[in-house]
């Protein structure tokens, strides 16, 4: 493929994307969408070594489950491997229905919906709620797929300072009395770890008569005595109009979900693009996601595990001299500063055996890159010292600790 670059806006952004790639390479620093050739728990298989699994969002060790093992095998006996239409049409099955409702009685509430996608889930539910002569304010750190369900919407997009709730009080009270409002945002924040003052979002939003979404794409599982999320956390009821999750985190299937209202749910059936055009989950996924829920339900232990790994891996980073933001939860940011200190750690990190990745700009703000490393249930604790040893080690080697 030739593309002239010097004329066309298009090929410039293209080339240097491509550039940036090759020279990751050719330093040997190219470390995203490595082949795994096994997962197995905690561990990863790459290029024939296997390390310890630091950097997926396995945060109750559920792969390879036999329950949902067999749910998803069942399913894919019973149905085949995919549906052959969309949800509204011919791609409802049974494990479908009973999949949301699932759902809704997790998150207690009247129903549910399920997607084949999170990013989707949360671009195609914004986008439908809203019209342009709405109003959605939206955390600065939010996910990217909420930025671009608000900018699809056609709202005014309102972006507040993240979790300052001055400043979500100062958006909503310069919103029209008469317009639609819609506030948005992470439980938990993907990049940072920390976690969003949801009973003042809630306050805020009852003041001013603004709907609530909330994603718990990273607090299903997590937070919470037996990991029912943010408002269990909080120790709060009914007090999110709008409930996403992803089927792809602490669940190991693939998708998302909207729970809330009857009413909403048989809006977004009918009105939601997102939902309306794309195949329905393949059954064996559906049913792998049910089966997921019943498993966190049944297995308290894993959550309180997961939360003691928390706390240990966050402590024992702080007192190595890491800076972990404010993060409170498997998400550990270890701050790097630039981007080739993130380069160089996570390529020596994974040298000695520990799987992490970095995460530079623009996917984080310029000088605050970072390696995101997740921890989770099936951590021992012997296990998280030797990450914690290498991580130790490669901060001094780069820089980012004094040697």
């Amino acid at each position: 493929m030739s593309l002239d670059n010097g004329h066309n806006p298009i090929a410039w952004r293209i080339e240097q994307m491509n550039e940036r790639v090759r020279s990751a390479k050719e330093q040997d620093l190219y470390l995203y969408l490595q082949p795994a050739e096994a997962v197995d728990g905690v561990h990863v298989t790459i290029n024939g070594r296997k390390m310890l699994q630091f950097a997926s969002y396995a945060y109750l060790n559920l792969l390879h489950h036999p329950k949902i093992q067999a749910a998803a095998q069942a399913a894919l006996e019973e149905f085949g491997s995919g549906t052959h239409g969309v949800r509204i049409l011919a791609g409802t099955t049974r494990v479908h229905v009973e999949l949301e409702q699932t759902i809704a009685r997790f998150k207690k509430t009247e129903d549910a919906l399920a997607l084949s996608s999170g990013y989707v889930t949360n671009l195609g539910a914004i986008a439908a709620l809203l019209g342009r002569n709405d109003v959605v304010i939206s955390d600065k750190l939010n996910h990217a797929s909420i930025v671009d369900g608000c900018l699809l919407s056609r709202a005014k997009f309102v972006r507040f300072e993240h979790n300052d709730m001055a400043a979500l009080e100062q958006a909503l009270g310069e919103a029209p009395k008469d317009a639609g409002k819609l506030v948005v945002v992470d439980a938990v924040f993907s990049m940072d770890g920390d976690i969003i003052n949801l009973p003042e979002v809630i306050r805020l939003c009852r003041k001013y008569q603004a709907l609530l979404m909330v994603d718990e794409a990273h607090s299903l599982g997590v937070l919470g005595e037996t990991g029912q999320g943010i408002e269990e956390h909080f120790g709060l009821e009914n007090g999110i109009d709008i409930k996403m999750g992803t089927l792809s985190k602490t669940i190991p299937s693939v998708g998302g979900y909207i729970a809330g209202s009857a009413e909403l749910i048989t809006y977004l059936k009918h009105s939601m693009r997102a939902f309306v055009f794309s195949a329905a989950l393949p059954p064996a996924s559906a049913a792998a996601a049910k089966a997921s829920f019943e498993v966190i339900q049944e297995e308290p232990e894993r959550v309180k595990a997961l939360q003691a790994n928390v706390n240990y891996f966050i402590k024992g980073l702080q007192e190595r001299g890491f800076n972990t933001l404010n993060s409170a939860t498997p998400i550990v940011p270890i701050i790097t500063g630039d981007d080739e200190r993130a380069w160089l750690m996570a390529k020596l990190a994974q040298d000695n055996g520990i799987f992490v990745l970095p995460v530079v700009a623009p996917a984080v703000p310029n000088g605050s890159s970072r390696i995101r490393a997740n921890v989770s249930a099936g951590h021992t604790l012997a296990e998280i010292e030797q990450a914690m040893t290498v991580f130790e080690q490669a901060g001094r080697t780069v820089g980012v600790l004094p040697t």
